[in-house]
């Protein structure tokens, strides 16, 4: 069997990997291991602080809806204000309802109001 010359395929590979972490800063970006390290390192965390990312977007909007439902007593609480969308079937998500909130606080006045006539009735 002839002898397998690695050089082309392994120097391919390296610079995938040196491409990959030119931005980043010292040995990381020039030394082979470390490199390889370094894209692994970051390649685990960007996985994990997606689902980070939704949770913490979450957090703000219910956060933002929770302020504006306190501060003018639109309704007792958020998790009431949630409650009663859920049980009137009106399926807005809280990433709309916290742009409502911020930007047109009249809007979400009315329709906390379409809920209590609802309630009432």
């Amino acid at each position: 069997m002839t002898r397998v010359r690695r050089g082309y395929t392994a120097r391919r590979r390296r610079t995938k990997i040196r491409l990959f972490a030119s931005t980043f800063r010292g040995a990381h970006s020039r030394l082979t291991r470390t490199t390889t390290q370094q894209k692994m390192r970051a390649l685990v965390s960007s996985h994990r602080d997606r689902g980070k990312q939704k949770r913490d977007f979450r957090r703000l909007w219910i956060a933002r809806i929770n302020a504006v439902t306190r501060e003018n007593k639109v309704f007792y609480s958020y998790s009431r204000f949630i409650h009663n969308l859920y049980k009137r079937q009106l399926l807005l998500n809280r990433k709309i309802l916290a742009q409502i909130a911020i930007s047109n606080k009249n809007c979400l006045y009315m329709i906390s109001n379409k809920i209590i006539r609802e309630i009432i009735k």
